[in-house]
């Protein structure tokens, strides 16, 4: 029997919604199913109303569902929230003792959670775990997997702590399963323990691939979505022997990335738009000086403050454009977790390889959405440290320069400390010793060293996915974190009998040949999916190809796109 299963759980901040999620798509990521978690929260403490929803399936899942099918209500307000989404047949809990709510469907079930939580767990904070008890027991899954990862995520608290979560789960569990017989609904069947799989968000993921990419210095400043990445490369500086400074703001961060990685090591910073904005003189420093620099932009809506808490696809073409003048740099864009994970080591060998900076472009639903991966291969991440040279392999060590001019715009550098080689450097235009100048012809030659490396760059820029493989009437055109909403919209799309594809870009600038163009056909419909306003990446894309787009689909309310609103919009133009 197949598996498709959403489950929400809602209330305010601070009732434990991302510690419960976490659990349950841990357990149902080890009996051998693919989870994907959303996030859904306001920019709050306490308070508020907050959900994430998760949804396992028995095959790979990178996109949330239009209807819930299990909604866990934590307090009274979620009840009025939430249960517009909830599916014809689908069933909520929620505490009728602490709402107003009354209904005679009966697949409302009322369940006193904060009673037993006192009870069974001596606090009302056990809320959760009581809920999540009597979801499991609705759900037709065991209840010894909850128990055995309740002690594992608390057992650093205690016993005590460990046995009052436990004993709560176990009393939402009892209720339920002495309480509701026969009831009709999705099930998840407890399958066999597998501990393979991992469950990561897309920041971990992005953290993870950096520290297997030889990461040695790390700066930042706390700003949501990115900080998750700092949080995870903190807890393991002294296990991998990185050096992570928390600077005083953005501007300090980029410049000590800069510095670090000059000095020869493997350096990046991450942060969001607004922060990035701080960021640009300094990208600008990393252009002119020829210095690699790996910077996570995790994009959110804007301007200003915006929505902090939200996602959008607003930054692209400022990241493409970010600081004054002309100079290379790539932007890469992974879809999700896994891609994010290999994406970071690409990013630090272009860093490297052509001596410039490199944007990863994330956004909060990519960040902080979790996603089932089967496997990380280590082997797969190639180290290319480009083209650093020692004293032996310089032709003379009292004439070194710098900037030398190469066909391929990429000079041979050598690593302050390591060699007798003096070093000069400076954010003016230069010689290719490094000393200052305004010579206009020398200015024209340095530039055009400069750009050559784009050509460079765009031959390491992979092609787009393209899924099904076959022509088709209907394409439609994504990047970045639109990935697993698209990719099933044609799945769906196909199955009903339309003819659709998917061309998703995760590899974004400068922008890569276009042989894929020989997939479309002469009428071909390409609909264009992004979260802007503008359709940034239609218009890149309509600039390098030629190419009119059809129709864009674009929602910029700070929420992600479920595949089900694709495949209306389509039909709609259809």
């Amino acid at each position: 029997m197949a598996v498709d299963v959403s489950i929400r759980i809602s209330g305010q901040a601070g009732q434990g919604i991302q510690s419960i999620s976490a659990i349950m798509g841990k357990i149902f990521t080890r009996h051998g199913y693919y989870v994907f978690i959303n996030q859904d929260a306001e920019s709050r403490i306490r308070g508020g109303h907050n959900f994430d929803q998760i949804r396992v399936k028995d095959q790979p899942v990178y996109a949330i569902g239009d209807k819930v099918d299990y909604l866990i209500c934590l307090d009274g307000n979620a009840v009025d929230s939430d249960l517009p989404d909830l599916d014809e047949n689908g069933i909520m809990i929620y505490d009728g003792e602490k709402s107003n709510f009354q209904s005679g469907n009966s697949h409302h079930f009322s369940i006193p959670l904060e009673q037993f939580a006192e009870q069974a767990g001596k606090s009302k904070i056990m809320v959760n775990s009581v809920a999540t008890g009597a979801a499991f027991a609705l759900m037709g899954f065991e209840l010894q997997p909850l128990l055995d990862r309740l002690k594992e995520e608390f057992a650093a608290k205690g016993g005590e702590v460990v046995e009052n979560n436990q004993n709560s789960a176990s009393s939402g569990y009892r209720y339920v399963k002495n309480n509701f017989k026969g009831i009709s609904a999705n099930q998840i069947p407890t399958g066999p323990f597998k501990k393979q799989k991992l469950l990561l968000n897309g920041s971990q993921a992005m953290a993870l691939g950096a520290i297997c990419s030889g990461l040695k210095f790390y700066s930042g400043y706390p700003m949501s979505p990115a900080t998750p990445i700092m949080e995870l490369i903190a807890s393991v500086t002294d296990q991998y022997n990185i050096i992570l400074e928390q600077a005083e703001d953005e501007i300090a961060a980029i410049n000590m990335v800069i510095g670090a990685a000059f000095a020869g090591v493997r350096a990046m910073t991450a942060t969001s738009g607004g922060g990035f904005s701080l960021m640009v003189e300094g990208l600008g420093l990393a252009g002119m000086t020829e210095t690699p620099a790996v910077v996570v932009v995790a994009q959110r809506p804007g301007p200003a403050t915006g929505l902090p808490t939200r996602t959008e696809q607003g930054d692209l073409q400022f990241v493409i454009h970010a600081s004054h003048g002309e100079f290379p740099r790539a932007v890469l864009a992974p879809g999700h977790a896994e891609q994010a994970f290999y994406l970071m080591a690409k990013a630090f060998n272009l860093a490297e390889s052509y001596q410039t900076p490199v944007i990863v472009l994330g956004d909060q639903h990519l960040n902080d959405s979790y996603y089932t991966v089967d496997h990380l291969a280590l082997d797969q991440i190639p180290i290319d440290r480009g083209s650093i040279r020692f004293d032996d392999q310089i032709s003379s060590v009292k004439d070194y320069k710098r900037y030398a001019g190469q066909e391929t715009g990429i000079s041979p550098r050598i690593l302050p400390g390591l060699s007798e080689a003096v070093l000069y450097a400076d954010s003016d235009e230069h010689t290719e010793a490094g000393h200052i100048t305004e010579s206009a012809d020398i200015r024209i030659r340095m530039v055009n060293k400069r750009m050559r490396k784009l050509e460079g760059i765009r031959r390491q820029m992979a092609s787009p996915k393209i899924s099904p493989s076959k022509k088709s009437d209907i394409v439609l055109l994504g990047w970045g974190s639109i990935y697993g909403a698209i990719k099933e919209t044609v799945q769906l799309l196909n199955h009903e009998g339309i003819d659709a594809q998917m061309i998703h870009f995760s590899e974004i600038f400068p922008f890569s040949a276009v042989p894929f163009l020989t997939n479309l056909k002469k009428k071909t419909k390409i609909f264009a999916v992004e979260n802007n306003f503008t359709g940034q990446f239609a218009d890149i894309f309509t600039q390098q190809t030629g190419i009119s787009i059809f129709h864009k689909i674009l929602k910029y309310d700070g929420r992600p796109f479920a595949p089900q609103e694709i495949v209306k919009q389509v039909k709609e133009q259809i």
